[in-house]
């Protein structure tokens, strides 16, 4: 086998692979690397390709999943859709929730979801843009 039959066999297969994982991907699971210091220390952001934590989270199952408090997901950021965050899950649809320093109470409306990071002071979360929009 000549060389330019190697290239050519190994073209193919990088292209495949990246077939198949865009695929996985896009249907099965996402990976996302965790950026900034929102989860700390639940979870230590990353500063190059080999440091910090890395979520995988799984799709098959997500319309039969029921999410509850406390639950770590990953969601668009609101302003960026491009954006992934990775938040605890602190209220669903219809509950009550005392915002944190603070003695205001407001009801989470249908739709919505209250998320907060777990390290508050360095978290862009509910508190800075109120209830997240989605449907659970």
């Amino acid at each position: 086998m000549g060389a330019r039959s190697q290239l050519w066999s190994i073209a193919k297969m990088s292209v495949t692979g990246g077939v198949i994982g865009i695929t996985i991907s896009d249907r099965y699971v996402t990976v996302v690397a965790i950026k900034g210091h929102s989860m700390h220390p639940t979870m230590t952001a990353t500063d190059s390709a080999l440091r910090g934590d890395i979520v995988l989270a799984e799709k098959a199952c997500l319309d039969q999943y029921k999410f509850s408090r406390g639950d770590v997901i990953l969601f668009k950021c609101p302003s960026n859709h491009k954006e992934v965050f990775v938040k605890r899950l602190i209220g669903l649809p219809g509950e009550w929730i005392q915002l944190p320093a603070s003695s205001e109470i407001i009801k989470v409306p249908q739709g919505h979801c209250w998320v907060e990071g777990d390290n508050a002071a360095r978290s862009w979360d509910s508190r800075s843009f109120g209830p997240y929009c989605t449907i659970m």
